[in-house]
């Protein structure tokens, strides 16, 4: 992909750009994910007039989009994806989402922490305004607080399962051992120690995080669950809304519930016939255990997994950049860590618009695992690297030339981007990566579970009728279901499941993003016959950044 050529940027350009300063502004956070350390020392307001002002920006600049005209094609898809999204933005405010944005995984609760594992560290300024932010954390908080209390009086507010969750996280943060005292101790600089002052105002700012986080756990466990609702599924209308949302496109939900139950079927069937390739006769269960004994598919400790992670990594980008795809120099470097924090995740974080800080694939081990099979994460590794995560991201990134700051970095949804790393998994079978049976098991076992996370996702939020024909879905049935459908151990399973319970919408985005990237291959083949070139297809889809799939569909079919 090349960046020769330079676009001239337009007057939608501007409308985009001023948004991505104003998000900056708002919401700082969004700054030092994308690099913008300017902002690194603050927060933003996480109090009912913090959403509201964020609410009056969104009309703005909707109304900006309506009165541009666009200039070309580039032009068309930010006007109508940044509309869309900005339109979506609005509807969840209307329906009060953000009074009840408490979840496991992706609400304020962890955002507020986690903010911190992407903050320069190498100065004295970093950990200036590192110190800076700590000291923001108690109001950051309070603000939230306000905004759940808003939701009690309206009302409005999350399930009691998310709330008990979510305060024994907290617990862990604010306790002695906690991430604060930990990533405070832990200051340091490559030239030598901290000047003792601003040793103390991280201790300082550590300590009142701490005590902030103590006072949201106690908020939680004695204020707002008694309020909480005993409901863990949504309902259809804010299913539906939370699905566009992850999507960027609406879908029939009844059909994709039937398709996921009929893909999950596949999957496992899929999987029974590779089990009796590893191992004449057996089942997936047996298979699994055998290759879970074969000491060369085992890793033991978290330095060896993260070795092997960057191996892995950095085999694929060499190789695929060599045929398959036009990988730039600037993206060839993907930083593979171990993450700070014990709650089970496996995410990617893209590069910051000048490269200096890499994009990075970040495992978060649960405490006690300290074994990984690689016949299970090879895939996982391809999936957050290349040619999933890293590569579309990072692209977008790179691609300057031709788009502006929010295609490139603040664009798409979790359909576009999940499901184009599930197609890429896919795609690395077919490029011959997955040869060997074992790895194709490990591939499958993933892809099946993507698979009973459509089912089990939309069946418990809209009540629907449980697979096996035992009356409707409940939370219980949810985790045998999954658990029936994953070889994880237990912890594993509560921790999707929860995630899936708070998260209405996102953990099917991933599977059926899939299948609308490989419909949109299919019908593109079709049309093009014997001139398809799925090289020059994955390009121009990587072109256009991020997106929603409904514009997607509008630009690569156009």
């Amino acid at each position: 992909m090349s960046n020769d050529i330079q676009r001239t940027p337009t007057g939608i350009d501007q409308i985009a750009e001023s948004w991505v300063d104003t998000l900056v502004e708002l919401a700082p956070t969004v700054g030092t994910y994308i690099g913008r350390n300017e902002v690194n020392g603050r927060f933003g307001d996480y109090s009912p007039a913090g959403h509201e002002a964020m609410s009056a920006a969104a009309r703005g600049v909707i109304a900006e989009l309506d009165a541009a005209a666009p200039v070309d094609a580039v032009d068309e898809v930010t006007q109508t994806d940044l509309r869309a999204t900005l339109e979506l933005q609005l509807r969840s405010a209307d329906a009060q989402l953000h009074l009840r944005d408490l979840n496991v995984i992706a609400s304020p609760a962890q955002e507020i922490r986690e903010v911190f594992d992407l903050m320069p560290t190498a100065t004295v300024e970093d950990w200036e305004q590192i110190s800076s932010r700590l000291a923001a954390v108690p109001d950051a908080i309070d603000g939230y607080i306000q905004t759940l209390r808003a939701g009690i009086a309206a009302g409005v507010t999350p399930a009691v399962r998310q709330v008990r969750e979510v305060a024994a996280q907290t617990d862990r943060l604010w306790a002695d051992n906690g991430f604060f005292t930990e990533f405070t101790a832990g200051a340091s600089l490559e030239s030598g120690e901290l000047p003792a002052s601003l040793a103390r105002k991280l201790a300082e700012g550590a300590g009142v995080s701490a005590v902030a986080y103590r006072k949201l756990s106690e908020f939680l466990t004695q204020e707002l669950a008694a309020s909480a609702t005993e409901a863990d599924g949504v309902g259809r209308d804010i299913y539906a809304l939370a699905s566009e949302h992850f999507l960027g496109s609406k879908i029939d939900l009844d059909e994709t519930y039937e398709w996921g139950v009929e893909e999950l079927a596949r999957m496992a069937a899929e999987q029974e016939s590779i089990a009796r390739e590893i191992k004449p006769g057996a089942s997936v269960l047996e298979a699994i255990d055998f290759l879970d004994k074969d000491p060369s598919r085992k890793l033991h400790g978290t330095e060896a997994l993260q070795r092997w992670m960057q191996e892995t990594s950095d085999r694929a980008v060499a190789e695929l950049g060599r045929e398959h795809f036009d990988i730039p120099e600037q993206i060839r470097e993907l930083e593979c860590m171990i993450a700070p924090t014990q709650e089970g995740g496996i995410y990617y974080t893209p590069p910051t618009d000048d490269f200096s800080r890499p994009g990075r694939m970040w495992w978060s081990v649960p405490e006690g695992v300290t074994e990984f099979e690689t016949w299970r994460e090879l895939t996982t590794v391809y999936h957050e690297g290349v040619p999933g995560h890293h590569l579309q991201l990072a692209q977008a990134v790179y691609n300057r030339s031709t788009l502006n700051t929010w295609r490139r970095q603040l664009a798409g949804t979790s359909g576009h981007a999940e499901g184009w790393a599930l197609y890429a998994e896919r795609l690395m079978e077919q490029l011959g990566y997955l040869d060997d049976p074992a790895n194709r098991l490990g591939m499958l076992d993933g892809q099946r579970m993507r698979a009973a996370r459509v089912v089990l996702d939309i069946g418990v939020h809209l009540g629907k009728q449980r697979p096996d024909g035992n009356g409707p879905w409940s939370a219980e049935y949810a985790f045998e279901f999954l658990s029936q459908n994953v070889n994880m151990n237990e912890g594993f399973v509560r921790f999707e499941v929860n995630r899936y319970l708070g998260w209405p919408g996102q953990a099917p985005s991933y599977k059926v993003g899939q299948r609308i990237w490989e419909q949109l291959r299919d019908e593109a083949a079709a049309r093009a016959g014997a001139t398809f070139d799925i090289k020059a297809f994955h390009k121009r889809a990587l072109d256009l950044g991020g997106v929603g799939l409904d514009t997607l569909k509008s630009a690569l079919l156009r």
